[in-house]
């Protein structure tokens, strides 16, 4: 059973994963520290880095609040941009 539950908390989507992407190059796009977005979307700094490494399933709430801090939309979080080969 216990390994049952590790591995339910460790799973990642795949829109997790492109959502901690994607936050983590608008962020750097904007040249905001973690601590500084934290402060813009009023979340715990921990809480943006765990986000950001994709540690989290994130709510839609946190969603709208990081967006507003970043002043993007909230689909442009979940933007699939191509890969450069």
């Amino acid at each position: 059973m216990l390994r049952l539950v590790q591995n339910i908390q460790t799973q990642k989507c795949g829109a997790q994963l492109l959502f901690a992407v994607n936050m983590k190059r608008i962020r750097l796009e904007k040249s905001l520290t973690q601590e500084k977005l934290a402060e813009l979307s009023d979340l715990h700094p921990n809480y943006i880095s765990s986000v950001e490494r994709g540690r989290r399933n994130i709510s839609i709430c946190n969603i709208e609040r990081i967006a507003h801090a970043l002043s993007v939309s909230m689909p442009e979080l979940l933007q699939d941009y191509p890969t450069k080969d």
